[in-house]
């Protein structure tokens, strides 16, 4: 799974590339709520970027949880007319971010996380290094439904 946009039509060029980092809230109705809120702004083409966080139900070091989500996440946000890619990253965030960040693919960023008493990538100040990181706009979407909490 790779974000890499091939042979993009004119259409596709005047589109605002967004990458979403998010993993458990991938499919938060609050992420879909600020794509389709960012997509009234003008036109977009989203890739997602789900770290591969372990997980004791994965003993696959979190690549099947990672592609549940990101499949969940793709029917749903191409149910509703949303351009959307998507690519597994490495289990750390920042890393994931980073090896996944190129200016010239992408023009924002959007971070996904779990509500704060949860949010192990609120603690350590993720959508505030993700604008030092990519120095572009970065929005921070906090998911409020319960069933993104862990378990």
């Amino acid at each position: 799974m790779d974000c890499r946009a091939r042979g993009r039509s004119i259409a596709a060029m005047d589109a605002a590339r967004v990458l979403v980092l998010a993993n458990r809230t991938v499919d938060s109705p609050q992420l879909r709520e600020a794509l389709l809120a960012r997509r009234e702004r003008g036109p977009i083409s989203v890739c997602l970027l789900v770290p591969a966080a372990w997980e004791v139900q994965d003993p696959h070091g979190g690549v099947e949880s990672g592609r549940r989500r990101i499949n969940a996440a793709l029917a749903n946000m191409r149910d509703d007319g949303l351009p959307v890619q998507c690519k597994l990253g490495d289990p750390d965030p920042i890393s994931a971010l980073r090896e996944a960040w190129d200016p010239e693919r992408y023009d924002e960023v959007i971070v996904s996380t779990l509500p704060s008493r949860f949010s192990r990538w609120l603690q350590m100040d993720l959508p505030r290094r993700a604008g030092k990181i990519t120095g572009v706009p970065v929005t921070h979407v906090e998911a409020a439904d319960a069933a993104a909490a862990p378990r």
